[in-house]
């Protein structure tokens, strides 16, 4: 069946919501505080939460804000943020379905805009980008968190190849100097760029994407040929878990 990028994906993360809502590895981390921090300080009147997957960013921000616009590609998702703040009593979070780079609203809309594990998935980087820095109030903060590529082709070769057999919708997890640069282009300022290093348990990370099993295969045999280099620098163990780097960008509207 033929159908388009933004088609597929909406399909491949649709029946998954229930799961994205409750991932260990989204519910929590450093960069989560560090968003959850920001807003309090300087969150202002309206959030938007760009590709809010399972709605973890809305939820954190929600009593630091006045409103929280959750925004996503996919209805499945939507659906399961919207029973999950009801089910936690949180009053002040929408959503709104619409691709990161059409958003369907006005320029300035939002005081603070968060975009976290979403950008990845983008068909066009920089035109999601624009379209969060119009969006945004000039002057107002962004975080901006994506897993990111190594700078060796080597290790970011082999990255790319098992991220595109586990997750279809996979588009590319850029290199910081990729980041960098097309943030800049795109209106933003960066203030400040934090990384760490989150585990990915092999299990649960292809049951998330409910990976086939000729594609589980693949990756196996891609991590078990696997260069020392390759193996050492993603801490490849021995049941296919391993290190994925993660990038905090804390952004203004220039």
């Amino acid at each position: 069946m033929s159908t388009n990028h933004h088609d597929a994906t909406d399909r491949q993360f649709g029946p998954q919501a229930p799961f994205y809502v409750s991932s260990a590895v989204h519910t929590s981390g450093p960069d989560l505080d560090r968003i959850e921090a920001v807003a309090r300080a300087h969150g202002g009147s309206r959030a938007l939460d760009l590709g809010c997957g399972g709605g973890h960013v809305s939820y954190r921000i929600a009593p630091h804000v006045g409103d929280v616009l959750a925004c996503d590609l996919s209805a499945g998702m939507l659906g399961a943020v919207t029973a999950e703040a009801q089910r936690r009593g949180i009053g002040n979070i929408a959503t709104r379905q619409a691709p990161a780079e059409r958003l369907p609203f006005e320029d300035e809309s939002f005081d603070f805009t968060v975009c976290r594990m979403s950008a990845h998935h983008w068909c066009d980087l920089e035109a999601g980008l624009r379209e969060a820095r119009r969006v945004t109030r000039r002057g107002a903060q962004a975080v901006l968190v994506d897993p990111f590529a190594p700078a060796d082709p080597l290790l970011d070769t082999h990255l790319q190849a098992i991220e595109l057999l586990r997750d279809p919708s996979h588009v590319r997890d850029y290199r910081i100097d990729e980041w960098c640069a097309a943030l800049g282009r795109s209106g933003f300022t960066i203030d400040r760029v934090a990384t760490h290093r989150l585990r990915m348990e092999f299990a649960t990370w292809i049951a998330r994407m409910r990976t086939t099993e000729a594609h589980v295969a693949a990756i196996r045999s891609l991590q078990a040929g696997a260069s020392a280099e390759v193996k050492s620098a993603l801490a490849i163990e021995e049941d296919g878990s391993f290190l994925l780097d993660i990038a905090t960008f804390e952004l203004r509207v220039a």
